[in-house]
Order: structure tokens, then C-alpha cells, then sequence
């Protein structure tokens, strides 16, 4: 796991564990938001404030309870990190 990968995914399930008091054992790599108990309301405030947390375009409208913990962290990673030749987050 990379620098960035350990930093998203410390911090999305600290913002599990401690916002929506989902116990940290539950948090598995291939853990759905919705075997966590999350309906779609707490799916996309948890959205809304890892983009408020990072300032990335994460689109709530997109937000699915299907979702597994690494697919968001790798979502999240990856508008964070841009890919060789695309822009950065902010870029004109």
C-alpha cells in the first residue's frame, strides 16, 4: 500500500468509524457501505465529507451503498494522484 492508499484509507475509516460509529473491526477491504448498514442518506454525507475533507469532485450523485471500502479509497486515491499526462485537482 502506497503512501497515499494508507493515507485515504486511514482516514475514510477513521471517518467510519468515528462519524457513523461503525465499529472498526467491521471495516474489511471488500466490505460494502451497505453490509456496514449505511442507506443511501448516510452513503452520500459520507461522500460530501470526504470531498469537503480533501476539496476533490467526488460526485455524491454517484454514490452508491454497493460500494466496497477499497473501491472508494481507490476512487478517492485517484482524484487525488493524477494519472500521468492528465491534470491535477484544481487544474484550469
Amino acid at each position: 500500500m502506497d503512501v497515499h492508499t494508507h493515507t485515504v484509507h486511514t482516514h475514510i475509516v477513521a471517518t467510519l468509524t468515528e462519524k457513523f460509529e461503525i465499529p472498526a473491526d467491521r471495516l474489511g477491504p471488500t466490505t460494502t457501505l451497505e453490509e456496514l448498514g449505511m442507506d443511501s442518506l448516510a452513503v452520500v454525507e459520507l461522500y460530501v465529507t470526504l470531498q469537503d475533507h480533501w476539496n476533490i469532485p467526488l460526485d455524491d450523485g454517484q454514490a452508491s451503498s454497493e460500494v466496497t471500502v477499497d473501491e472508494l479509497v481507490h476512487t478517492v486515491v485517484t482524484l487525488l494522484v493524477p494519472q500521468p499526462g492528465e491534470p491535477g485537482p484544481g487544474a484550469v
